[in-house]
């Protein structure tokens, strides 16, 4: 063999005469001596740092560029492992790779390595590996790419940072969380549990509007200053901990490693305290302030996305708590929230879906113990959370709206079985039904056009529907509402005030209403309660409404009557009707015709509605 002879490589690289065997012999393909002499002279002068490795990864030639990377000559790399100078036996995988193409089943083989230069400068080179065709040899590659990765680098930290605060902006912060918890636990002495301090500025759009966005950029890098100052002097460990801007006036700190809740409201506290100072702004002076929620737990069993949730969560607690403030996460009161949602995103449909029914207490004489009528009290037949009384989801309905449908559905069913016992039952004297009516009813539904259908379909005579409504809804009534209830009351049906007493107290606006029905709230029943330690003055307070109410010619109704005692002292005071435990719970419509059938009175049962 040849020490001269040389042969052509991939992509038409010229591979030196210092094989162990020629190429050129290899292929039977004649080389003029002037060509070899141009492919070795290419070969040792190419800018591409190159070297031929046979199968078992030794260098049989290498050019001047190969041998500088190294500080040494061509001649004295031969017989060395070209794995151990360009480091390919760091990791199994890039090991593994380069071994498969030296026993040619693999035809080639790319990798980024980190090497130092025989200057001393450390540098990013891209290694390729490919079969010389025609030879068990392979070609190495060695290519220079450090200025691209330092582009690379730049490009990804002004991708990865907010260009306003110059801090890690929403991706590489949720790049860093989702990294965090993915980590061992157990890895570095860790703690296992992570925390969040997610806060945003309170008032942040008012200086934006008024002072302008140059301002406003301003005041949020001077912000991010002192979240920056704060989390490196937080923290047991005394490291540092991510600051970055989620966007807007939104921060966020992550605490990894985290010893505990304190360590979070100390930090959050810190917080509050460093933003609360005034902020001097190219001659400007502004003070802001900052809500903040605080979320601490264990890494085990935390996603990136159940964690930004309970931050999120926990923030809008803080700023309806009052701003200005930080609040850590409560499960009960998140779970709170979460059967609201439920509740509120199934409401609308659960009518359509007939989940809903009525139950009726009886509104009972005091002077001879005979039902006068019922008061319709709904029911939420849930399929997850069960039966729901009207506390748990009336005020979702009216928040979201669907109370105007569901109460639409409480009248006509209330008003159809009032009808019913009255077909049922002739001979008893009929009773009036008693519903309930929200603000929201009266001003998004036209709620005089709803009782006249109702009543005209199901033949309920108008004197036997009454309608409640509470005392702050009907306080200050004027235009629509007032003309609603005026239309009704002209209709023969009876108005109600709810609750009694515990609203605004004016009782100037008794005269103006069509007002057929004061219901004492339970707060004035209750006092009397205790007949041993009797207090007059309730006694006092609940005769003068009574005295008040019949002089304006209206019937008055104690709610939460529970004892005898109670009973007889209101009977005592004048007062007409009452409700409660005493008479009867809330009770299915077969139980109250069963009452008008027998003739019998409501009696004491269980628990109230």
């Amino acid at each position: 063999m040849s020490g001269t002879s040389e042969g052509q490589g991939p992509a038409g690289v010229a591979v030196p005469g210092s094989v162990r065997e020629s190429v050129t012999e290899r292929n039977g393909v004649g080389r003029s001596s002037a060509e070899l002499c141009d492919y070795r002279a290419a070969f040792n002068a190419a800018q591409l740092a190159m070297t031929v490795v046979d199968h078992e990864g030794l260098v049989v030639g290498a050019n001047e560029a190969f041998a500088a990377l190294f500080g040494t000559r061509p001649a004295e790399l031969r017989a060395q492992y070209a794995a151990d100078l360009i480091d390919l036996a760091s990791d199994a995988r890039t090991w593994h790779a380069y071994r498969e193409v030296l026993r040619g089943r693999r035809s080639r083989f790319r990798c980024t390595r980190r090497l130092k230069h025989s200057d001393g400068r450390a540098l990013w080179a891209e290694v390729t590996v490919a079969p010389v065709s025609g030879t068990g040899d392979v070609l190495l590659s060695v290519a220079d790419i450090s200025d691209r990765r330092e582009l690379h680098a730049r490009l990804r930290h002004l991708q990865l940072h907010d260009p306003v605060t110059r801090l890690p902006n929403r991706t590489l912060f949720f790049e860093r969380l989702t990294a965090a918890l993915e980590s061992s636990p157990y890895d570095h002495g860790s703690t296992g549990r992570i925390g969040l301090c997610y806060l945003d500025l309170d008032g942040f759009k008012a200086v934006n509007d008024t002072l302008g966005h140059r301002v406003g950029d301003r005041l949020l890098a001077a912000v991010a200053a002192r979240l920056i100052e704060c989390a490196d002097n937080s923290g047991a460990r005394g490291c540092g901990h991510l600051v970055a801007r989620l966007g807007g006036d939104e921060f966020a700190i992550l605490v990894e490693d985290s010893t505990g809740t304190e360590q979070l409201a100390d930090l959050a506290r810190a917080v509050l305290a460093a933003l609360q100072q005034p902020f001097d702004l190219a001659g400007r002076r502004l003070s802001v302030s900052a809500s903040i929620g605080v979320v601490e737990r264990a890494v085990t069993g935390t996603s990136a996305t159940g964690l930004m949730q309970a931050a999120d969560t926990t923030l809008y607690w803080a700023k309806e708590d009052g701003r200005a403030r930080w609040t850590l996460f409560d499960p009960e009161r998140n779970a709170h929230r979460m059967t609201r949602q439920a509740l509120s995103s199934t409401l609308r449909p659960a009518v359509e879906r007939g989940e809903f029914a009525l139950e009726y207490q009886p509104l009972v004489g005091l002077a001879d113990g005979v039902t006068r009528g019922v008061e319709a009290l709904v029911r939420w037949n849930h399929p997850q959370f069960g039966t729901l009384t009207p506390n748990r989801f009336v005020a979702i309905a009216e928040e979201d709206g669907s109370i105007v449908q569901l109460g639409r559905w409480v009248l006509r069913t209330a008003c159809r079985q009032a009808r019913r016992w009255q077909l049922d039952h002739p001979g008893v004297e009929p009773l009036f039904v008693s519903v309930n009516v929200a603000v929201r009813q009266v001003w998004d539904s036209d709620l005089v056009a709803d009782v006249a259908e109702i009543l005209a379909e199901t033949g309920l005579p108008p004197h036997l529907l009454q309608l409640e409504l509470t005392e702050s809804a009907v306080m200050g009534s004027a235009g629509r509402p007032l003309q609603a209830l005026k239309a009704l009351s002209e209709m023969g049906v009876q108005i109600a005030i709810d609750d009694f007493g515990t609203g605004y107290s004016n009782l100037a606006y008794l005269s103006r209403l069509p007002v057929s029905a004061l219901k004492l709230d339970g707060t004035f029943v209750r006092g009397f309660q205790d007949e041993a330690h009797a207090n007059p003055a309730d006694e006092t307070i609940v005769e003068a409404l009574v005295e008040l109410a019949h002089r304006l010619g209206l019937t008055v109704t104690a709610e939460c009557v529970e004892t005898s005692g109670q009973a007889s002292r209101l009977r005592r005071i004048g007062c007409d009707t009452g409700q409660g435990w005493l008479y009867s719970r809330a009770v299915a419509p077969e139980r109250i015709a069963e009452m008008l059938g027998t003739g019998t009175r409501a009696e004491p049962a269980g628990a109230s509605g």
